[in-house]
């Protein structure tokens, strides 16, 4: 087993993707040890081939869609009507416009790639500096996987054999708080550096700037509603969206033409192979783990050093923090979610509050060097060097951990909506 790690880490330090290196590493370990290589296209289909997991190319699709298709504009628009003429204005509305995005799709990359070149461009252009708008719009972004729809919890939910309906609604309240702790940041900022305002504007603008975005903003409720009330499951939940976005931009907002929609598609199939291979390399990886009995290992370690499910929160928090600064998000899910499952259910913490905690983490990790996928969309979107753009992003994940240790802290705060809601006993 000791051989298999290296060899698979060898392999990432070649160059090699993290889904071929996990898939040739396992089979080394397989030959090895003399079990049947059969196994190895059966564990790989049964690792990618849920229903659960068709929604995440459907919510990639919909984020590429929104991004394309005017709607984003919209939003940013609606949110600058209402929060423009707060101390820290367009720091404020980069936030909101966040916090209405995520609930549409469940993509901090999409975030950071859509509205943040409206944010940056808009903010530069008010006299917003550089550092503050990187950083804002990148901590911000973060709320994408958090507040529901979600991909990472779409992949969580699958791993684990979590519901997914009950993680979207556990993402919803500590997402909530970040988009809190990011507004009061802001003010501190806006107010130290006297940053400028925008004049209120008038009730008719306000009403204007809402009917235009009406049909945008309504997106999340169609989302999350129709998963609540069991109309839809998540899955079918993904196809709505793309549905209603498709209608929005071609009917209503006439800005997307099929030149636009099979580039949109396009992407939507790159990024979604990506991340089924990812997925099926982690049902071999995982089936493997198992039969080395490594997760029980694991666990049983873990719990030597205490058995407070609070402590071992608290570990796996450091734990999942150092890894995220040097493995992709949805990577380390695939690689860390069957070692750790096994140790949830030995210490009895809810896989749904530890899915949400996770997701967090992997979310910050995105948006810390060196792998953080986030600051590398940042640095081409505002043509700034890597190295500033770390820089900048470094005080606004400060209130991120304060939100993470909370919820770590408090599990009410992720488990309370599910369970008012019926989904959780």
């Amino acid at each position: 087993m000791l051989l298999f790690f290296l060899g698979w880490i060898v392999l990432m330090f070649l160059g090699i993707p993290i889904s071929f290196s996990l898939v040739i590493a396992t089979s080394g370990y397989l030959l090895f040890t003399g079990d049947v290589l059969t196994a190895i296209p059966q564990r790989m289909i049964a690792g990618s081939s849920s229903f659960t997991t068709l929604a995440i190319p459907f919510f990639v699709l919909a984020g590429q869609i929104m991004n394309s298709g005017g709607i984003t504009d919209r939003i940013y628009d609606f949110c600058k009507a209402i929060l423009g003429h707060i101390r820290g204005s367009l720091g404020h509305v980069n936030v909101l416009a966040s916090m209405i995005f995520a609930g549409m799709s469940g993509s901090g990359a999409a975030d950071v790639a859509g509205l943040g070149i409206i944010e940056m461009d808009a903010q530069r252009k008010a006299g917003f500096d550089d550092e503050f708008n990187v950083g804002v719009t990148l901590s911000s972004a973060t709320i994408g996987p958090i507040i529901p729809p979600s991909i990472p919890m779409v992949l969580y939910g699958s791993l684990a054999s979590v519901s997914v309906g009950a993680l979207f609604l556990g993402g919803v309240l500590p997402g909530v708080l970040m988009g809190v702790s990011l507004f009061t940041l802001v003010f501190l900022f806006a107010r130290k550096r006297n940053y400028p305002v925008y004049p209120k504007t008038t009730f008719k603008e306000k009403v204007i700037a809402t009917r235009k975005a009406f049909w945008a903003i309504l997106t999340p409720s169609i989302i999350l509603g129709g998963i609540v009330i069991g109309f839809v499951t998540p899955t079918e939940a993904a196809v709505l969206t793309i549905v209603y976005a498709m209608i929005l931009s071609i009917f209503v907002y006439k800005q997307f033409s099929l030149k636009t929609f099979m580039a949109v598609v396009l992407d939507t199939v790159e990024t979604t192979g990506t991340i089924i291979m990812l997925m099926a390399a982690a049902g071999l990886f995982g089936w493997t783990l198992s039969r080395a009995q490594l997760p029980q290992t694991f666990a049983r370690a873990l719990m030597s050093i205490s058995s407070s499910p609070l402590h071992i929160l608290l570990l796996m928090n450091l734990f999942l923090l150092v890894v995220g600064c040097f493995i992709e998000g949805l990577a380390a899910l695939v690689i860390l979610v069957p070692i750790i499952l096994p140790m949830l259910q030995f210490t009895g913490i809810s896989p749904v509050h530890f899915g949400v905690m996770m997701v967090i983490n992997i979310t910050i990790g995105a948006i810390t060097p060196p792998v953080g996928t986030y600051l590398y969309i940042m640095a081409k979107v505002a043509d700034l060097s890597l190295e500033r753009v770390i820089k900048s992003v470094i005080p606004w994940i400060i209130p991120l951990f304060i939100v993470l240790l909370l919820i770590t802290v408090f599990p009410d705060t992720v488990l309370f909506l599910p369970r008012l809601i019926g989904l959780l006993e």
